[in-house]
């Protein structure tokens, strides 16, 4: 804009100069005067030319504003709808506990190696798997019959809530049992009571511990949340020994 303001600055000193010599043209001008007079047009109409391509650039550049103003635009509007509209379960990745972890470079398991053997081992008695949140893709395969009623919100509330179980079970068994209370004691010979060859390994809750650390209802509705997180791949059952083990997968 200042390079605009500049030539019109200049054109305007140009015009008041010519506005001059034609104020004295009512005088007989000598031949050089003349001459300065058609030099001084000359240029003037140059810097008119200047002066409309200037213009047409800086209506080119406002153009390419205008537009790249309503691209923000649209792209605000995108930003205020994702955050308007996030799902109440996102679907995270986690460690995989069963040996499938995808092969690693030369790169990561020569950082790998540096870790200290004692924090590998802390780390893996800390760790607690849970169970993926269905996604909506997985939500609409499952057979209308099968979802009845539930929501897809109710089913990842469930997702949540056998997390939470699992989550609570697998912090008794990890702890010493001398750090835990009389209850906590029996809950940890329960849990190991309930293992077998076949959960060995692998992260499980059977009904009780849904109602000994959560709020939800084993019911007939719960026995169908059960069936659509079978079919989502979400968990396994084991049955034996008057029990139902549901192993998270």
């Amino acid at each position: 804009m200042s390079e605009l303001e500049d030539i019109s600055h200049h054109i305007q000193d140009r015009i008041s100069s010519l506005q001059r010599m034609l104020d004295l043209s009512v005088f007989e001008l000598p031949q050089n005067k003349i001459k300065k007079l058609g030099q001084e047009l000359f240029a003037l109409e140059r810097l008119l030319e200047e002066f409309e391509k200037c213009v047409g650039q800086q209506k080119e550049q406002l153009k390419d504003l205008k537009e790249l103003e309503e691209l923000f635009q649209k792209d605000v509007e995108d930003v205020h709808h994702m955050k308007d509209n996030i799902p109440a379960h996102m679907p995270r990745k986690k460690g995989s506990a069963n040996g499938n972890d995808p092969v690693m470079n030369k790169n990561e398991a020569s950082d790998v190696q540096l870790v200290h053997p004692e924090n590998v081992k802390k780390t893996n008695k800390s760790y607690i798997r849970e169970m993926e949140s269905v996604t909506m893709p997985e939500f609409e395969s499952i057979p209308q019959y099968m979802k009845g009623r539930v929501s897809y919100d109710q089913l990842n509330a469930a997702v949540q809530s056998i997390n939470t179980a699992v989550t609570a079970k697998y912090k008794i068994l990890h702890q010493s049992l001398k750090t835990l209370n009389n209850h906590s004691r029996k809950l940890h010979q329960r849990f190991k009571d309930q293992e077998t060859k076949d959960t060995k390994g692998q992260y499980f809750v059977v009904e009780d511990d849904v109602r000994e650390f959560t709020q939800m209802k084993v019911d007939k509705r719960f026995q169908g949340i059960l069936n659509m997180l079978r079919h989502c791949q979400r968990l396994r059952e084991v049955r034996g020994g008057g029990l139902t083990r549901y192993i998270l997968l």
